[in-house]
Formats: C-alpha cells, sequence, structure tokens
C-alpha cells in the first residue's frame, strides 16, 4: 500500500519541476530589471510631454487695476426762474448737442414785465429829452441877461441910467446862470435813470431768454425728473442731467511704487491705458494717461490716476468698473515662454529643456515679468529652444521623452512604465501602451 501511495508523488514530481522551469523561462523575455524613470531600464520609450519653443518678441510692460468710468463732463441742468414748464423737446435718453432745445418755461410774465421795462425806458429818455430842452432855453435866457447886465454897467458909466437899475439887472442875469447849473444836473440824473431803466430792460430781456433751456454741453440726457405742466423752481428744481460721453475718464489706482515710472513717463509722451468693461463684448478701449493725483492714500498706499478715452463707439459707460492695464514700458526683444512651462522647487524656479538627443535637462530661469499666461524669462533660456509645458511632474534630469503621441504604445513588452517605474518581474510594464504579455503569462503560471 505504501509503495501504491508514494508512485503519485513521484509521477508528478517531473512535472512540478518542468513547470518552474517553464516559469524562470517565461519570465525572462517578459519582466526586465527595475524600469525606473522614463523607461531607462529594460530599454522603455521616451515619456510623452507636450513641448514649445522659445520665442523672442518685444512684450508691454504692463500694471494690471480695477477702475471706474466717469463722464467727461456731467451737467444738471436747472431752471433759472420759476415757471410752469410748457414743453420738452427730447425724450429721455436722447443724444443732443450743444445749443439744442430742451425746454420752454410759461413766458408770458416775463414778456409783461419786459414790456413794462421797456414803457419805463421810453419814459426815461423823454424826460432827459425834456430837460435838455429846457436847458437849452434856459442857457439862451442866461446869455442874453448876461448882455443886459453889461450894457447897463455901460449905460451907469456915463450917468444915463441909475446904479440901481444896474445891478437889478445883473442879479437876474446871475439867477438864469443858475437855472443852468441846474438844468444840467437834472440833465445828468436824467441820463443815470435812463441807464438805470436801461440796464432794467436788459435783465428782463435775460430773464426772457431763460424761459428757452438749451443743452450746454454734448452728451447723452437722463431722466427727466419734471414732467411737462409741473412748476420749475429757479435755481432749485433740476429737470435733466446730461453727461458727456466722449471723451470719458476712467478712474483707478495703482501702487505707490510706481509712481517714480510713472512720473518718470508723464514728462515725456503719454502713457497707453487699456481698458475692457466688465460685460459680454469684453472688447478694450485704448486711452491716455491724463492725470496723477496729487497725494497718496496713506490708507492703502496707492497713488489715484485717471486715463481719457475718446469712446467714440460708447463702449465705456458712466460708472461701469473696467480691467485698466497702463503700460509703463515695453521690452524689447525678450525671451517668452508659457507659464506653465516654469515649475517650482526647492532650489527656485526651472524648466526642463529638450536637447536634441530627446533627453530633458533641468535648468534653473530667472522670471521677470509675467503678462497673462506667458512669463519674461531674463536668464536661463534661449530663442528656439524646446520646452516642456505639460508632463513634468513625470521627469527629471536625463528622462527621454516623445512628444505628442510618439510615446504611446511605444514601449516593449515588460518594460518599464509610460511614465514611472516599471517592475517587469511582476509584468506591470507599458503603461504608455498596452501591458507586456509575457509578463502577465509569467505571473500566471508563477501561481
Amino acid at each position: 500500500m505504501l509503495k501504491r501511495a508514494y508512485l503519485p508523488i513521484l509521477m508528478l514530481a517531473p512535472l512540478v519541476a518542468a513547470g518552474c522551469t517553464s516559469n524562470t523561462s517565461a519570465a525572462g523575455p517578459g519582466g526586465g530589471g527595475r524600469g525606473g524613470r522614463g523607461g531607462r531600464g529594460g530599454g522603455g520609450g521616451g515619456q510623452p510631454v507636450v513641448t514649445t519653443k522659445v520665442s523672442q518678441r518685444d512684450v508691454p510692460v504692463d500694471i494690471a487695476a480695477v477702475g471706474n468710468v466717469e463722464a467727461y463732463t456731467s451737467i444738471s441742468v436747472r431752471s433759472q426762474v420759476t415757471g410752469q414748464l410748457e414743453q420738452a423737446f427730447f425724450h429721455e435718453g436722447d443724444i443732443v448737442k450743444k445749443g439744442d432745445q430742451l425746454f420752454t418755461i410759461d413766458q408770458r410774465p416775463l414778456e409783461s414785465a419786459l414790456q413794462q421795462a421797456q414803457a419805463n425806458l421810453v419814459r426815461d429818455q423823454a424826460l432827459l429829452n425834456q430837460a435838455e430842452a429846457q436847458l437849452t432855453r434856459d442857457a439862451a435866457n442866461a446869455e442874453y441877461q448876461q448882455l443886459s447886465a453889461e450894457r447897463q454897467s455901460q449905460l451907469v458909466e456915463r450917468g444915463i441910467v441909475s446904479k440901481d437899475a444896474s445891478e437889478q439887472v445883473r442879479a437876474q442875469a446871475d439867477a438864469t446862470a443858475g437855472l443852468v447849473k441846474a438844468d444840467k444836473a437834472a440833465i445828468e440824473s436824467a441820463k443815470a435813470q435812463l441807464a438805470v431803466q436801461q440796464s432794467v430792460v436788459d435783465n428782463a430781456k435775460v430773464m426772457l431768454s431763460y424761459t428757452i433751456i438749451r443743452s450746454p454741453i454734448d452728451g447723452r440726457t437722463g431722466n427727466n425728473t419734471v414732467k411737462v405742466g409741473n412748476l420749475a423752481t429757479a435755481n432749485n428744481t433740476e429737470l435733466v442731467t446730461i453727461a458727456q460721453l466722449e471723451p470719458v475718464y476712467v478712474t483707478f489706482a495703482v501702487p505707490a511704487v510706481h509712481l517714480p515710472t510713472i512720473k518718470g513717463h508723464m514728462g515725456t509722451n503719454k502713457l497707453a491705458v487699456v481698458a475692457t468693461p466688465q460685460d459680454a463684448d469684453m472688447q478694450p478701449a485704448e486711452g491716455q494717461l491724463t492725470f496723477l493725483d496729487n497725494t497718496v492714500d496713506m490708507t492703502t498706499d496707492t497713488i489715484k490716476l485717471k486715463a481719457t478715452f475718446p469712446n467714440r463707439d460708447h463702449r465705456l459707460w458712466p460708472g461701469q468698473f473696467a480691467r485698466v492695464n497702463l503700460r509703463l514700458a515695453t521690452l524689447p526683444n525678450a525671451t517668452v515662454v508659457p507659464s506653465q512651462a516654469v515649475q517650482t522647487g526647492q532650489d527656485g524656479q526651472f524648466v526642463f529643456v529638450v536637447k536634441p538627443d530627446s533627453t530633458v535637462e533641468q535648468r534653473p530661469v530667472t522670471v521677470a515679468q509675467r503678462m497673462g499666461d506667458d512669463v519674461v524669462v531674463e536668464k536661463g533660456l534661449k530663442p528656439g529652444e524646446t520646452v516642456v509645458t505639460e508632463g513634468q511632474l513625470r521627469l527629471e534630469q536625463g528622462t527621454r521623452v516623445t512628444t505628442g503621441g510618439d510615446g504611446a504604445g511605444g514601449a516593449p513588452a515588460g518594460g518599464g512604465r509610460g511614465g514611472g517605474r516599471g517592475r517587469g518581474g511582476r509584468g506591470q510594464g507599458g503603461q504608455g501602451g498596452e501591458r507586456g504579455s509575457g509578463g502577465q503569462s509569467g505571473q500566471v503560471q508563477g501561481t
């Protein structure tokens, strides 16, 4: 019985040995050693990455801020006379030109006042004419009395008339001369009264002209607060507001650290400003810096600036917020790469540069300026070099790479991982493509 029991075991021993031999031979071609990074072990392919060329171009140096659009001029239209609003010649929100008629106030009371002033002016003119005629008559009489007094004096010397008669004629001549002086004073008074009355007439005409209200500027009208038929009070009631839209201001603030640079450019040429309104169109508008505040806000350490925009298309609207870029200077022939190409490590910022043999070099760089999705590299790169923009996490110094779709399926069976470590003995190879069939077979047979 014991011999019969050992017989099957002895028969199975060669099969087990053959199985172990087959497992070892099968694992040999399918699995390699430790694949390492980028397929450096076991003959693996390169890591798939996305690359781009280092470019060279002129780069503007901008300061970003948030600004507020302001009307170039905003006018509050008020009535300068009290009266009933008879007519409006525009619709709310209309574009008006300077001199366009806006409203009409009831003119009848002021027309009556003007007519009364004109009548008083005519009366005063007649009084002046009367005073001048009186002066002419008294002056002629005074001249006659003076001649009579001189003749009487000669007759007295000859003894023809008495001295008393001569003195009487002399007294009448002196009295007539006094009347002439009084007439001249009356004329001056009449002229002054006439001038006063003329000013009353002119004032009445001015007040009458205030009944027709015209636009003082070119702009867009706002809400009409007083409707036709209501009473407009002089210098108190706001009828409508007009905002000038061409040009407009954009007010914004920048850190005071940029003040020396801004002042240095203000004296030579105007700094360019680009404003992008926060609306659906997002179309930028270009203007120039025209105002620099005389003080720095101590609470925020910022300086207030104003830029003027022509705004002929009315893209910017008063009260609207806009993103502002103040262009301080332009860097000529700057080295530019996408911002995602620059990585940050323990030793600072660096990029992966692809060398001609398809391996990468980890190179430190110095970033000088950021502009949107790109950065300006001051040191570390040259125009025309190739840098990695995607896939840096799988790279290290000397890693072999492939661009585009070349790295997919390029690893041999049982090789390293497509982007990391590949354990060839377990057959977990070639994740860049398919799993190594030899490794998988070895694992099954080893089991």
